[in-house]
């Protein structure tokens, strides 16, 4: 379910870019909505693992420097027959994780020293088995398109409110703008709403999905919920400082204090994540 209403959504995302281009611009602002789309993913794809590590300042480690996170992500990695990913350690004391790259052969996972100092053994494997869930069902690259679709979908919708102030754009017999200023200024405003409205709706179904995955990669359902329920306690403590909102989806829980609304959240409610995994605990 999780997955065909990710599809479901990024589909609806692709649609509102492809729909805005068109109509501020025709069939060559489709062409184009969707061109400026695939650059964009095409960089993001390559590059956004790399970004967002050097943004951190995240570390490589190995077995000397980090034991207990390295022998953590290597024991899941060989019990699930999963490709050991780079481990990274970010230095700050803000509980949080995540993981990152293009592909379940490419990829990076990151913990904080906040984490490790707060969380157990069973616990920390509970969390790097969600981000080694987000790897193998190659949420990074689910994430990375939906935000630059999203992004596409914003700058585009700058450009239109740039060029109405600067008395760029014409009025309604230009057939190339068939909503008219005012119509035009308003899709502007309302489609990179809608896109972030379903950017968040992605991330947050990912989550769960990461959630059930994870949580069967280390077999112990409530060792990540009651990590969960730590890092959420010490992330709202000691959020993130210097970091980047964008970001927010990234990590296992979001790293940014603030009362936003479940709508315009990134993650799903703590409470119903850790209803699921105390219901998963039972079936197994």
């Amino acid at each position: 379910m999780n997955t065909l209403k990710t599809t479901i959504l990024l589909a609806s995302l692709t649609g509102l870019l492809v729909v805005f281009g068109n109509l501020l611009g025709g069939s060559q602002g489709a062409t184009m909505a969707l061109l400026i789309a695939g650059v964009m993913n095409f960089a993001s794809y390559w590059f956004s693992d790399k970004i967002v590590l050097s943004m951190y300042r995240a570390q490589q480690v190995g077995p000397t420097e980090a034991p207990q996170l390295y022998r953590v992500v290597q024991r899941i990695c060989e019990k699930n027959n999963l490709p050991m990913p780079k481990v990274y350690i970010i230095d700050n004391q803000s509980p949080n994780a995540f993981a990152t790259g293009r592909s379940p052969t490419h990829a990076s996972v990151a913990a904080t020293t906040g984490i490790l100092r707060i969380l157990s053994e069973d616990e920390l494997e509970g969390v790097m088995a969600h981000e080694l869930a987000h790897v193998q069902n190659r949420d990074t690259l689910t994430s990375t398109i939906a935000a630059t679709i999203a992004g596409a979908i914003t700058w585009i919708a700058q450009m239109v409110q740039w060029s109405a102030m600067w008395g760029g754009m014409r009025h309604n017999d230009d057939d190339n703008n068939p909503l008219g200023m005012a119509g035009a200024l308003l899709m502007a405003i309302l489609a990179p709403l809608a896109a972030m409205l379903i950017q968040m709706a992605i991330s947050r179904s990912r989550e769960f999905a990461a959630d059930e995955t994870g949580a069967r990669f280390c077999g112990r359902p409530l060792s990540l919920a009651n990590a969960l329920a730590k890092l959420e306690r010490g992330a709202s403590a000691i959020p993130l400082q210097n970091g980047n909102p964008s970001t927010a989806h990234l990590f296992i829980v979001n790293p940014f204090k603030g009362g936003i609304a479940n709508l315009f959240s990134t993650h799903p409610p703590m409470t119903e994540r850790i209803e699921k995994l105390q219901q998963l605990s039972r079936q197994m």
